[in-house]
């Protein structure tokens, strides 16, 4: 029975071929970049040029860490590096899009993180000036990468589970916001900046919802400004449904990262080990149940990867990919907008207590 997941680990297999690798040079050395995108490429065997952030000492420590051979001490000086081919994005969300368009106005292939804009019409302004360039955009939406979701997109697209009918993930976890101190005054919170990841990953098996209906919600002494609790739901033609719930505030310490796909021939679902304990987190877990294969039950799926450092190294893969084979990365900026029509939808529907379409008018 193991043979049958050998097409669906190809699916979610994260080497990147030697023919694709560019050197790179990265904007940002947060803990993000420090425990994440250099260990990824590492392993994945990508060239770091260098990297650059305001905090000169900070770029210093990180890049002696992993072996990066130099720092750059301007944006300007980072982009007259001329072997450095791809610019990877790792900054606060509001000094991104200045630095996207000036990594793409110089020829640079670009990565940003998500949200890779503030708003629709600017995420638009990035993708056109890449396309008219040449150039190619991608968005870190990494979790489209991790393991556990890669193979269950592949299960369901090998029709394993029939036609899916639903969609969800439970996240109930402790989240400490401190080591990021513009998220904690940021009005605007757990929507954007972490269900993103699932609302991202969602589209990339259901595609875009019809209708969305979403609230949120603060707990009393929390230190975070912005909402921490959100429910929200995703309407689709006929009766297929996607539900994230997801609440930061777990004060009792039996975290939940959970997410399941049901069919009409099965179900799969799974586990986050990420946010367990994280940043360290634990392996995730897989498993499916399917009357087409059949599974004579659950099937466990032998998941070898975790979503930190390892998915990382997706978003650039497959970026590396498009820009040696053409195309578009599975997270281009052009995708991307759809998840930031879903943002904004959902914070519309929060805000007025109503259903909302995404793209509509606000």
């Amino acid at each position: 029975m193991i043979d049958v997941f050998a097409p669906i680990a190809a699916a979610a297999d994260l080497s990147i071929p030697d023919a694709h690798r560019l050197p790179i040079a990265v904007v940002g050395a947060g803990a993000i970049v420090d425990v994440a995108h250099l260990p990824a490429y590492r392993r994945a065997g990508l060239e770091v040029t260098g990297l650059y952030d305001l905090d000169a000492g900070r770029a210093a420590e990180v890049a002696d860490r992993h072996g990066v051979p130099r720092t750059y001490g301007s944006p300007a000086e980072l982009l007259a590096d001329e072997r450095a081919a791809v610019v990877d994005i790792a900054v606060a969300p509001g000094a991104q899009p200045g630095i996207a368009k000036e990594a793409l106005a110089a020829g640079r292939h670009v990565l940003c993180q998500k949200p890779f804009a503030p708003d629709v019409e600017t995420g638009r302004e990035i993708v056109e000036l890449a396309a008219a360039r040449g150039l190619k955009v991608a968005v870190n939406q990494q979790l489209r990468f991790d393991e556990g979701i890669a193979a269950a997109r592949a299960m369901v697209r090998a029709g394993w589970i029939g036609e899916p009918t639903a969609m969800t993930f439970t996240v109930n976890i402790h989240t400490d916001w401190s080591g990021w101190d513009w998220l904690v005054g940021a009005d605007r919170l757990e929507i954007v900046y972490h269900s993103i990841h699932y609302l991202d990953a969602i589209r990339s098996i259901l595609g875009d919802p019809e209708l969305v209906f979403c609230t949120g919600g603060r707990t009393p002494g929390q230190l975070a400004k912005g909402e921490t609790r959100t429910m929200s739901t995703l309407v689709y033609p006929g009766d297929v449904r996607a539900l994230v719930h997801a609440t930061h505030e777990n004060r009792t310490g039996d975290q939940e990262a959970s997410f399941r796909i049901d069919g009409t021939q099965g179900a799969i679902k799974g586990t986050l080990g990420l946010l367990y304990d994280y940043p360290h987190g634990r392996p995730d877990t897989l498993s499916v149940n399917s009357r087409s294969l059949p599974t004579d039950g659950w099937l466990p799926y032998p998941v070898t990867t975790r979503w930190l450092p390892d998915a990382m190294a997706g978003p650039m893969g497959s970026l590396l990919r498009a820009i040696a084979e053409g195309g578009e990365p599975e997270t281009s900026g052009a995708d991307n907008l759809g998840t930031l029509r879903l943002l904004h939808a959902l914070y519309r529907s929060m805000d007025t207590g109503e259903s909302v379409r995404p793209g509509s008018p606000a």
